[in-house]
């Protein structure tokens, strides 16, 4: 079997699994933040007085803090008393970041566990070796009643990465030159099993930008064997107990993709969807009115590092507004030591609290009609961000901050 089934097969009490088997999976951590814990709650006293377990329960505050609106303080308010009333012991309501940097953060993540969440980017745990999944709000009510839920065991596919990434070209590339092959339906309810020499000595901040993104090709999750960066990220959190899942040396591979890197420059995903995606060069000129660098996607101290390299003793472009947001407040916190915010804000880009931020196109960084923005979010649909006749193109930090220099996209090899 490969890591996925291996794991699917443990959860579920079983020696081995079936691609297509019907399997009831038991869990390890379920999360919920506050724009889907209310439905999730609601749910759930409709068929039960008392949650599975309220230490494997975590409740994150991300998309809308502060509250920006009535309804956003009122599910907050729902959340809180839930949990108060549960004895919920993991509830971070302070502005501790973006659920999916939260989690592993705090020490939730294990190699060879059940991770689900509601919200479809919780595939980005896959990178610590779990199989890490989103699911709707009466699917984790469910969850919360009984600590299981029934999965399919997904068919897998291997995507060997090759190579040595160049001069700014990141693991968002990478990935984005999966999904450009793959399409953006092209993995629909698969395993995607990402391997190679590139993935291998990769950090643990590419990591989760891959598999954050393995749900933008339709994927049910996306998974790596833990490497030595990953245990000495769970060392340093003091994660212990664990079990490092690998796959057999004759698993079996619905399909199998090949990628070198060696050439790779950065890549664009262009709207309005994840895989229109060209090379930078293909894309350069295009003029920007905002750009941002953030999200569970490129959010973390070495986007960050990145986008000040390029930012340090340059001024953001007087006809474009830079949006900064450190994905956790750890990260803000080590940004802060590094002199990173201080970049940030003397180049005249607007620093904001941990949180989700323009990427959901409803608390702040709103376009309006024809407005163009250069984002290291994950999604790019109409919309997204706001006026359906606007437009996001999606990058890396350091093209972010290129183009908030110059007012378009812009390859920062230059």
């Amino acid at each position: 079997m490969n890591i996925t089934e291996k794991i699917l097969a443990r959860a579920s009490g079983k020696s081995e699994v079936q691609p297509g088997e019907i399997v009831d999976v038991a869990v390890d951590i379920a999360m919920a933040h506050d724009g889907t814990s209310p439905p999730t709650i609601k749910t759930f006293q409709k068929i039960a007085d008392k949650v599975w377990n309220n230490e494997k329960i975590v409740i994150i505050f991300d998309h809308n803090v502060p509250a920006n609106k009535i309804m956003s303080a009122e599910f907050q308010r729902v959340a809180m008393e839930f949990a108060r009333e549960q004895g919920i012991k993991n509830l971070f309501t302070h502005g501790e970041g973006i659920c999916h940097q939260v989690l592993p953060e705090k020490g939730f993540v294990k190699p060879g566990t059940v991770v689900v969440g509601a919200d479809s980017h919780t595939c980005t745990h896959g990178a610590f070796g779990a199989f890490a999944t989103g699911m709707g709000a009466t699917d984790m009510a469910i969850v919360f009643a009984t600590g299981k839920n029934w999965f399919m065991v997904p068919e897998s596919y291997k995507i060997n990465i090759n190579g040595d990434l160049g001069e700014y070209v990141r693991a968002k590339d990478v990935i984005l030159n999966v999904i450009g092959e793959i399409g953006s339906f092209g993995a629909t309810y698969k395993a995607l099993e990402f391997t190679g020499e590139t993935i291998d000595s990769m950090d643990v901040s590419g990591r989760m930008t891959i598999c954050n993104m393995a749900i933008e090709s339709g994927a049910k999750n996306g998974i790596m064997e833990p490497n030595n960066a990953v245990k000495q990220y769970l060392m340093e959190r003091n994660v212990k107990n664990f079990d490092i899942v690998r796959s057999d040396k004759d698993s079996q591979y619905e399909k199998e993709y090949t990628f070198d890197v060696n050439d790779m420059e950065p890549q664009i995903a262009c709207p309005h969807n994840v895989d229109n995606v060209k090379p930078v060069s293909k894309v350069e000129g295009v003029g920007v009115d905002q750009a941002f660098i953030g999200s569970c996607t490129n959010g973390r101290i070495e986007d960050l590092k990145d986008a000040a390299q390029v930012l340090e003793g340059s001024r953001v472009h007087d006809d474009v507004r830079l949006i900064v947001i450190p994905a956790s407040a750890e990260i803000y916190l080590q940004a802060l030591d590094e002199g990173l915010i201080e970049t940030f804000i003397r180049s005249g880009a607007e620093v904001c609290n941990p949180g989700c931020g323009p990427c959901l196109g409803a608390h702040m960084g709103v376009l309006t009609s024809g407005e163009v923005c250069i984002s290291t979010t994950n999604r790019n649909f109409v919309g997204r961000m706001g006026d359906p006749n606007s437009e996001v193109y999606l990058s890396n930090s350091a093209v972010v901050a290129a183009s908030a220099i110059s007012g378009e996209i812009t390859d920062p090899r230059r």
